[in-house]
């Protein structure tokens, strides 16, 4: 069995080039090799293409790279949770290209695979796939997604041995999994180091076959920035808002598999009882995610698609993000509950890109609208200037063509039978005529007493 080098944070960073392309393990600052980017931080290296679903935190990660201006150009699904990365890209201090975060997951297993690439739903009609190559299968509008390698990976274990064999924790598999196939030099920073043979070969994520160098690194709270504590995550409620929430928890049944957006969708979550039987998954690789704990942080517990630390019912699993996504094309996520800032007659969905806000995160919501059996919409009926979301065509950047079935907002229920949209019922306090007034798109009033 071979030995793989043990090395330090600072030899691993001097194999690092200028120019190259680095490809980095995390989902938010999760699983995320934070002391490998910090050693990287300090050296002189410049113009890296950073591959990755988000540019660390402010000052983390990543984000130290950015501030220090070694990253050219940044690829990835999510990078408005960084301000700072915001601005670089805004200002052309940086290149940057998004990707659903799906197809970013796949993109990155594919190039470990040796495969050139693959046709997707995901992103077909929008404006990130313009320049896509498309191609009709069974009779659906798919786009084409290279594969993605790297000149050098860093990952984040929780368990190796000495033969590089490499187990995570918890939701910590997220990027990991992949990108520790798909770069030319694999460097992992893992919590615990141990002898060739003390780990149970069938517990293995990730054989040793693909790891180049260790680098032994303990994770404190200051390295997990938002997800330290689950104090962080405290979200807005309002009785309007728990409203939409309840009705859309009506919607769901028994041995449903069931994936929530950020926003409302989350605090259908906190309804959510035992008793109902429903099976909740995020994109970041979990089913059986239980309510949040009382305190603790991503320390102690997995964290959900916000970042939030969760707990774990008796049953739940833990898996990559390019197998999450997986379920979610392959079409086994019986529904899907999404936030919305357009919906239009035709059925089509736009949530990602607000009027005004750059168009830098679009995370695993383009995936999620075409893949789950079930769309439903829970939204705000107008926007903050009082326009109507429900709309005739959507106008902002789209997420989806033609999926949604059901809208939730504090106004009234409605729902696409065929093509045509049926309005339901009314929402506590809300009237008929204050629906009519606030909804643009055509319906058909189909009430039930």
């Amino acid at each position: 069995m071979k030995t793989v080098p043990q090395i330090s944070t600072y030899e691993a960073a001097a194999l690092v080039k200028d120019g190259d392309t680095l490809m980095v393990g995390g989902f938010g600052m999760t699983g995320n090799p934070v002391h490998l980017l910090h050693a990287l931080a300090e050296t002189n290296i410049k113009d890296i293409t950073y591959i990755a679903n988000n540019v660390g935190e402010v000052g983390l990660g990543g984000g130290r790279m950015l501030r220090r201006g070694q990253i050219k150009k940044a690829i990835g699904s999510f990078f408005t949770s960084n301000p700072e990365a915001v601005t670089a890209a805004q200002s052309g201090a940086i290149g940057f290209e998004l990707i659903p975060q799906g197809s970013l997951a796949e993109a990155i297993r594919a190039g470990g695979a040796g495969i050139g690439g693959f046709y997707t739903q995901s992103a077909a009609g929008t404006v990130i796939a313009k320049s896509a190559d498309t191609k009709i299968i069974n009779g659906k509008l798919h786009v084409f997604v290279p594969a993605l390698r790297a000149n050098v990976a860093f990952v984040r274990a929780w368990q190796a041995d000495t033969a590089g064999n490499l187990i995570y924790r918890l939701t910590e598999q997220n990027f990991n999994k992949a990108i520790a196939t798909a770069a030319d030099i694999v460097i992992v920073e893992v919590e615990e180091l141990v002898p060739v043979g003390t780990l149970d070969p069938n517990q293995i994520h990730t054989p040793g076959i693909y790891v180049d160098y260790l680098v032994q690194a303990k994770l404190t709270l200051d390295d997990l920035g938002s997800s330290a504590s689950v104090r962080g995550g405290a979200r807005r409620v309002s009785e309007s808002r728990m409203n939409m929430a309840r009705r859309a928890l009506a919607e769901l049944k028994r041995g449903d598999v069931v994936n929530l957006g950020v926003g409302i969708p989350t605090l259908v979550a906190d309804l959510i009882t035992p008793e109902h039987g429903i099976i909740l998954h995020t994109e970041n690789g979990m089913l059986g995610i239980g309510p949040a704990p009382t305190d603790g942080g991503a320390l102690d517990y997995p964290v959900n698609a916000g970042k939030i630390p969760v707990t774990a019912l008796p049953g739940a699993s833990y898996f990559d993000s390019a197998d999450s996504f997986a379920m979610i094309r392959g079409g086994h996520i019986d529904v899907a509950i999404m936030g919305g800032l357009q919906v239009d007659a035709a059925r089509s969905l736009a949530n990602w890109a607000a009027p005004g806000k750059p168009l830098l995160g679009v995370g695993g919501a383009m995936d999620l609208a075409s893949g789950a059996k079930r769309l439903i919409i829970t939204m705000t009926h107008t926007d903050d200037e009082g326009a109507p979301k429900l709309v005739p065509q959507c106008t902002l950047p789209l997420t989806a063509l033609g999926t949604v079935e059901m809208i939730i907002t504090e106004l009234a229920v409605f729902k696409f039978v065929g093509d045509q949209l049926h309005l339901l019922e009314l929402m506590p306090g809300a009237t008929l005529d204050e629906v009519r007034a606030k909804t643009a798109v055509v319906f058909v009033e189909a009430l039930t007493a």
